[in-house]
């Protein structure tokens, strides 16, 4: 992810690394970086400018000048590798006095440029477009609407019949895939202390259906939850021997922490407990109950699914911290999980030592 000038950042570049922790004090830019990645992933989904940037002013660079003609903007970027090689996107977005994007390339491992996109006529809500062809005409001009990303149009604007086409159609695809899925996770404690009526058993965002998603999985899929119920035991206090959720006569569902003697309900439970049940679900359960779109033209084995959460080890103890990034670890070892979060001392000090854990330290 590349963050050429968004907010506090400039010329910054960051790997991911299975695990990935942004760290540092109060200002240094670590929800920022995520809030660039997930705005990259909802504009590699199709969506318009205007959801990715709900503030676009908000994402100017500290003591930008405006030009003479009023102009303002950010630059971000990524780079996403598979079997296509390394293929990097770069966005240009003016902020004012109209939100638009005025630049985007697409270039391949090689250096060679897919797709570009400039501002030609102010006037117009287009940009002027040129993709490579490797045909008879070496690219092919259109214009393109200046509030999506260029790269998520071209699948349906590339027709695939030279060579030059249809290696422009698999970056474009590779990159888009790589953004698509990605499943930004806030679990608010006090929103999912009530019991919840049934629903469609999607985990959402702020985790307020915890309950709802705790009967499916312990109906649906037995040896996740029983793994979660493990995983229950080293972040919460007390001998916890069952994770359950039990239907109350209202209709509604409510879940319970079972132990020995006693059956506890998840509403008395701390708020770090309840945030770290809900995280731990999140890299225990997957794409198919985590409410997020998956890219549905590429085999379910193939995919991989990154995870924001900003504020990973809020509320945590060192004993949770460390539990949680234990697991984050294993879980993303395997390949179809990637977690990108930030954390404080706490979450910095836990993740050290875990092998395919990157901790960066941002600094004001």
């Amino acid at each position: 992810m590349r963050l050429s000038a968004f907010k506090s950042h400039r010329g910054m570049a960051f790997p991911l690394a299975p695990v990935t922790l942004f760290t540092g004090a109060s200002g240094s830019g670590k929800s920022s970086a995520l809030q660039a990645y997930e705005a990259l992933a909802l504009l590699g989904a199709g969506a318009r400018l205007t959801r990715a940037f709900p503030d676009p002013l908000g994402c100017v660079p500290d003591g930008t000048a405006p030009d003479a003609q009023g102009r303002r903007g950010f630059r971000i970027g990524c780079t996403a590798d598979g079997p296509y090689g390394p293929v990097r996107l770069d966005v240009a977005v003016q902020a004012e006095p109209q939100l638009r994007i005025v630049g985007e390339r697409l270039t391949d491992g090689e250096g060679r440029t897919l797709l570009t996109t400039a501002l030609r006529d102010p006037g117009r809500r287009t940009v002027h477009a040129e993709w490579h062809t490797a045909g008879a005409a070496r690219v092919t001009r259109a214009p393109l609407p200046d509030d999506r990303l260029g790269t998520a149009l071209l699948p349906l604007r590339v027709a695939g019949k030279t060579e030059g086409q249809r290696h422009v159609l698999a970056a474009a695809e590779q990159l888009v895939v790589a953004l698509r899925s990605v499943f930004p996770c806030d679990p608010q404690p006090q929103h999912m202390r009530a019991p919840v009526a049934p629903g469609d058993g999607r985990l959402r965002r702020g985790c307020a259906n915890l309950a709802e998603v705790l009967h499916r999985t312990r109906t649906g899929c037995p040896r996740r939850h029983a793994r979660l119920a493990l995983a229950a035991r080293a972040g919460c206090a007390g001998p916890v021997v069952e994770l359950d959720a039990e239907r109350l006569p209202d209709g509604t569902v409510r879940a319970v922490l079972g132990a020995a003697t006693r059956r506890t309900p998840l509403e008395r439970l701390g708020e770090g407990e309840l945030r770290y049940l809900a995280l731990a679900l999140v890299l225990l359960t997957g794409p198919g109950v985590l409410a997020v779109d998956q890219a549905a033209e590429v085999p379910g084995v193939m995919q991989t699914l990154t995870v924001l959460a900003d504020g990973f080890d809020r509320g945590l103890d060192g004993r949770q911290a460390r539990a949680l990034t234990a697991l984050a670890a294993g879980i993303c070892a395997e390949g179809h999980l990637r977690l990108v979060g930030t954390v404080g001392e706490t979450g910095a000090g836990a993740a050290r030592g875990h092998e395919g854990v990157s901790v960066v330290h941002l600094r004001p």
